[in-house]
């Protein structure tokens, strides 16, 4: 590879192991911390849960459940597109294996891009496609809770009187299938952003370095400091009134 003297370690340079690791660390720290840490409690998604659980508990008090049944439809839309889209992406990346002198000829006409190895080359297709690969498991597992979750709806016992305990733990099952379904969503969809950081690594190890930690930032900007999140801790303003015949 040009540029300074590098180690080499079958044909991996020290500066893309050290990329490399930088990705992986920061994905696994950023995991822990937005879904394990402390600082997890005050994510956009935990602030969900809370509103999850009124749902599930309104949805016992309702006869009739088309509007809840078609918002669990939605979540499966949603996700089904993800994993068709990830399942697609590997077939490209697999079909990218083959075609890989190819494209390094064509990446060697950028002249800020570094030659690369053929097996190097294969190593950064082949981290994507396993990035894409636990994509699509992500996604499968949560449309299949998704499916849980609409039996959990259908199956809930209609409240028109006092709310007993069995209607509260039935409620509390819908939620937390729910807040499944959204965790496991959440780290599909998290999957996509660290796989963009990826391919900065086609261009080079410092680009790597940079892409991941952009992803970083936008991911801990929305989950954190977002305005959605303010919209659901932040006291709002009361509505404004109707003004009455009388002016």
């Amino acid at each position: 590879m040009s540029g300074p003297d590098l180690a080499v370690l079958g044909g991996l340079s020290a500066f893309d192991a050290i990329a490399f690791a930088v990705f992986v660390a920061a994905w696994v720290s950023y995991t822990w911390v937005a879904d394990t840490s402390r600082l997890a409690e005050r994510s956009v998604t935990r602030r969900m849960n809370k509103f999850r659980r009124d749902w599930s508990r309104s949805i016992l008090t309702r006869e009739v459940r088309i509007a809840d049944t078609a918002m669990v439809s939605n979540f499966l839309s949603g996700i089904s597109l993800f994993a068709s889209t990830a399942i697609l992406i590997v077939g490209g990346l697999v079909a990218l294996l083959g075609a890989g002198e190819q494209a390094i000829r064509a990446m060697d006409a950028l002249a800020f891009v570094p030659d690369t190895p053929l097996g190097v080359w294969e190593l950064k297709v082949l981290l994507l496609i396993a990035i894409f690969i636990y994509a699509f498991f992500k996604f499968a597992w949560a449309f299949r809770l998704s499916n849980y979750a609409s039996i959990l709806v259908g199956a809930g016992p209609l409240v028109t009187g006092a709310w007993t305990a069995a209607a509260e733990t039935h409620a509390e099952r819908i939620a937390r299938m729910m807040t499944l379904v959204a965790h496991h969503t959440n780290r599909g969809l998290r999957a996509y952003f660290f796989a963009l950081a990826a391919l900065a690594w086609f261009l080079h190890p410092a680009a790597l370095i940079v892409a991941t930690a952009l992803v970083i930032r936008v991911l801990y900007r929305r989950e954190f400091r977002s305005r959605a999140l303010a919209t659901l801790t932040d006291p709002l303003p009361p509505s404004p009134s109707v003004t009455n015949s009388s002016g």
